[in-house]
């Protein structure tokens, strides 16, 4: 396919807020594309080059690409700045100035100088990226440098997910979303959209039957759902697995001879944040593994565990020795995905902890997080009241013969952190996405923030569930506010739906940052776009460890509210 091809199919995407509608021009664009050129489409429409876990980065900021488009359309930067300025987009700067010759390059050629942006490193590296920029924008119509400068950005913003993107190959197989379920299933499995789309438009949804967990590719990780006692949890699961739920960083390892790899619960590649575990070799029986745990810092003092915030200290880019002698880390191992060669995601829970027992060998990087079976509500309840004496969140309960199912939050795993009624209704937090934010009045002026919009996940989009202004610290304003700079948009993200006038925030920010929330309770709300709203909102934290996508859903808040209500009668 001709990139200009591309490119009007993306146009037709940036001109519709309807779902449906970009689903079925989505599945057009793929019926066009040949098996070789789909997978790299997929990759483009995520703004990168390759599968989200891969650590393949372009590296370049605004001020880069408005050097390139200046170079390629033989301008002065303060040209380009003033387009930028006036427009609010490097995209549409590039379009407003394009003087190329649009030679005809295909899907697959914009990809493979896009991919060579994108790996090229060295001294003088960010020269060479902006000549190659340059060049690819000579060689492009009008509306492709529009989408394309965005690329290197991440701000291609078409208001779609991976998701939207399996129901558009469920689309183009099948005409509806009948295929979706199964497409979802295997991109749970290999969590990489080009491998998914090529598979299947090579060998339709037959080929999914060959997908299995693979070491070095990460499985998504499986989520918790939540009940709201001891005695449902009991009822609705039988016989369960109570293990401690430690607040700490999940990490997935990959062990194989040839090295260690370590995967995030957002699928970020974060080997290089735990390069001790290179030496696992000797606490792990295995020829090959995939193991999941969670990672808690060590007070090298006390011995004791530390805070989720000082144990994301460690995850840095530069200094990671210097963080790794100031906070020393236990990985405390629940699960394992796969053993020497077989994968073990439709095992029982029961077998694979038999299998993990046989596996891991406790020294001084690996722990086996700690156990009990039980079918009494009560004994799950003691059990649950030790962890939170020792400081830790609560306990993770799950069904004692349920397999891995990766990506799913159904009732095979449920978070146990307080009962009802002891301490309030809302016992539990919500992960939401900073949607914009209102400037702050007094003391907060010179912060630049006094309160943000924050909103749940409905499907591919968020609505707002609360704003926050209170139970802030001063240094966290100033580090929020720093981090919300980078993200600014002048206009309502075509992710978020509509917001109610009131609710409209001074500025808009891109759903990047995930904070964690608590509150008094829920109550119904015809302001808040996921029709409940929760009552004396609080921040907890920033969850680095989080992504948009993974942020509490509108039928989680439901649920929420619906407990809360139950509760209240009895």
């Amino acid at each position: 396919m001709i990139f200009s091809e591309f490119s009007t199919y993306l146009s037709r995407i940036e001109a519709t807020a309807s779902r449906n509608e970009i689903t079925e021009i989505l599945a057009e664009a793929f019926r066009a594309a040949t098996p070789t050129e789909i997978g790299k489409m997929c990759y483009l429409l995520q703004g990168r080059v390759a599968p989200l876990y891969e650590s393949i980065e372009f590296g370049v900021a605004d001020k880069f690409i408005i050097r390139a488009i200046a170079q390629a359309n033989a301008v002065d930067i303060d040209t380009v700045t003033k387009a930028f300025k006036k427009l609010g987009d490097v995209g549409l700067a590039a379009e407003s100035l394009h003087s190329g010759k649009t030679t005809k390059l295909t899907v697959g050629e914009v990809y493979d100088r896009l991919y060579a942006v994108a790996v090229s490193g060295g001294q003088g590296s960010q020269e060479k990226k902006i000549a190659m920029l340059a060049d690819l924008l000579r060689n492009l119509t009008a509306v492709s440098a529009r989408f394309v400068m965005r690329i290197p950005l991440d701000k291609l913003r078409l208001g779609f997910s991976e998701m939207t993107m399996l129901d558009a190959l469920s689309w183009m197989l099948a005409g509806d979303k009948s295929l979706r379920e199964a497409l979802e299933s295997a991109y749970n499995v290999r969590p990489d959209i080009g491998y998914i789309a090529e598979t299947v438009r090579r060998d339709g949804i037959a080929g999914l039957s060959h997908v299995r967990a693979h070491v070095g590719s990460p499985v998504l990780a499986e989520l918790c759902q939540r009940l709201p006692n001891a005695d449902d949890m009991i009822k609705k699961m039988g016989e369960v697995a109570v293990e401690p739920k430690y607040d700490g960083v999940r990490v997935q390892i990959h062990f194989q001879p040839g090295g260690v790899k370590t995967f995030s619960r957002n699928l970020e590649n974060t080997t290089a944040m735990f390069s001790e575990l290179n030496a696992i070799g000797a606490e792990l029986h295995a020829k090959d593994a995939i193991v999941d745990c969670e990672a808690v810092g060590v007070d090298t003092k006390t011995g004791k565990l530390v805070s989720f915030q000082e144990t994301t200290t460690r995850k840095r880019k530069h200094d990671i020795e210097k963080a790794q002698q100031s906070v020393p880390l236990r990985f405390f191992v629940f699960d394992i995905l796969f053993k020497d060669g077989k994968d073990l995601l439709s095992v029982p829970l029961s077998a694979r902890r038999k299998i993990l027992e046989e596996t891991v060998i406790p020294k001084k990087l690996l722990s086996l997080s700690p156990q009990i079976i039980t079918t009494d509500a009560n004994v799950l309840r003691e059990y649950h009241d030790e962890q939170i004496k020792k400081g830790l969140e609560g306990v993770v309960i799950k069904k004692w013969n349920s397999p891995y199912e990766p990506g799913r939050r159904g009732y095979s795993w449920v978070k146990f952190k307080e009962e009802e009624g002891k301490t309030g209704k809302l016992t539990d937090t919500i992960d939401a996405v900073v949607m914009g934010y209102y400037m702050g009045e007094g003391k907060r002026t010179g912060f630049g923030i006094g309160a943000f919009l924050v909103g749940v996940r409905n499907n591919d989009r968020f609505v707002t569930v609360t704003k926050i202004g209170t139970g802030v610290s001063d240094a966290l304003w100033k580090e929020l506010r720093k981090q919300l700079a980078h993200i600014q948009s002048r206009q309502k993200p075509k992710e978020y739906e509509e917001v109610m006038k009131a609710l409209t925030p001074d500025v808009w920010v891109l759903p990047k940052i995930v904070v964690e929330i608590a509150g008094d309770d829920l109550t119904r709300s015809s302001t808040h776009g996921a029709g409940v709203a929760v009552r004396f909102p609080r921040l907890v934290r920033i969850r680095t460890d989080k992504h948009a996508s993974q942020v509490t859903t509108t039928v989680e808040v439901e649920q929420m509210f619906q407990g809360q209500k139950s509760h209240s009668k009895q």
